[in-house]
């Protein structure tokens, strides 16, 4: 069977192939009987509107990029979920990309996604640096998610990573924590996600009036399960003492919970450990982990809302919106709720 097309319709309507167009698109300029005649008529030639044609007819895709480090990762996967449901009640379809957390990966994601057809692009950077800010200065809209850029000439949405910190640290001082490790990535001079927390765990740490021993800073190679566990596992090895952990992710506190339990240390009777994300499997470790809640699909649909107002032309002007969301701790098994 071909294809029906507008004129088809617009035949069987007895109209004008303009006026079926304006019945589609909602033109309040359009009788009711000849609104109802020609959508009857879609129904019965079962008419499908060429969306790819109609948005390439107005210079769009309908589509917006997303690049994010590794989708695999229980967080980056919460994040791609809420921006897809958000993108949905804009209209929009999401592209997801892969960079592999490398600034070259992220710079290429920034420079092509005008020739992938992108609308826009929402990117999360770990690569890039504040010295990268000119490279996002482009001809296409673009948010960036993440820690590592300020005062660039785009849209940034950000979580509450020093505040949100501090109140996590500050939750196992009020357990009864006096030797409060953090498990973390490399501390570095530039904004990014680990020395942002580290920041608020320093603060806590001061507030209570504890002394912020660097026997306590455990360092992961990387911001996963395994890189959690492989760290706390040589640490405890070394002698660590410690009757509380903050890890600056969930995916490190679900490898830093397996290191205790494997050398046979009772969370939280004997340590208590704090996550930082709350992501779905937070809630179904044994036992279950305490962490901070960023609220992912507020993020996200900031994050899309934004996008998508500078893609209609409409967004705030010139001046780049910075904006942090808020944050709740979520209390489990892991820090004796």
């Amino acid at each position: 069977m071909s294809v029906a097309t507008i004129q088809d319709v617009a035949k069987a309507a007895g109209v004008s192939a303009m006026t079926v167009s304006n019945v589609i698109n909602g033109h309040p300029n359009v009788r009711p009987a000849t609104r109802d005649r020609v959508l009857a008529a879609i129904t019965r030639l079962d008419y499908r509107v060429n969306v790819a044609a109609r948005n390439l007819r107005k210079g769009r895709t309908g589509t917006i990029g997303l690049a994010v480090p590794e989708i695999n990762r229980p967080y980056y996967g919460r994040l791609a979920a809420s921006i897809i449901a958000a993108a949905d009640r804009h209209g929009l379809r999401v592209s997801i990309e892969q960079t592999g957390a490398r600034r070259e990966s992220e710079l290429a994601a920034l420079s092509l996604s005008r020739n992938r057809l992108y609308d826009g692009l929402i990117l999360a950077t770990v690569g890039m640096g504040p010295a990268d800010a000119e490279a996002l200065d482009v001809d296409h809209p673009v948010v960036i998610l993440g820690e590592r850029i300020f005062g660039g000439p785009v849209d940034h949405v950000a979580m509450p990573n020093e505040a949100a910190s501090e109140a996590a640290t500050r939750h196992l001082v009020e357990r009864g924590c006096r030797r409060i490790a953090i498990v973390c990535g490399r501390l570095g001079g530039e904004a990014g996600v680990s020395t942002l927390r580290h920041t608020g765990y320093l603060r806590a740490l001061a507030a209570a009036g504890l002394p912020a021993d660097p026997e306590l800073v455990v360092t992961a190679e990387s911001l996963t399960m395994q890189g959690g566990a492989r760290a706390l596992r040589d640490r405890l090895a070394d002698g660590l003492d410690a009757d509380g952990v903050f890890c600056v992710t969930d995916s490190v506190a679900m490898g830093v919970l397996r290191a205790l339990a494997d050398a046979g240390i009772r969370v939280p009777e004997q340590v208590r450990v704090i996550g930082f994300d709350n992501v779905d499997e937070s809630a179904y470790l044994v036992p279950s982990l305490s962490t901070v809640d960023p609220d992912h699909d507020l993020m996200a649909e900031r994050a899309v809302a934004l996008l998508a107002a500078r893609i209609d032309g409409a967004g705030p002007g010139p001046e780049r919106e910075e904006f942090t969301g808020p944050f709740r701790l979520v209390v489990r098994e892991s820090t004796g709720g």
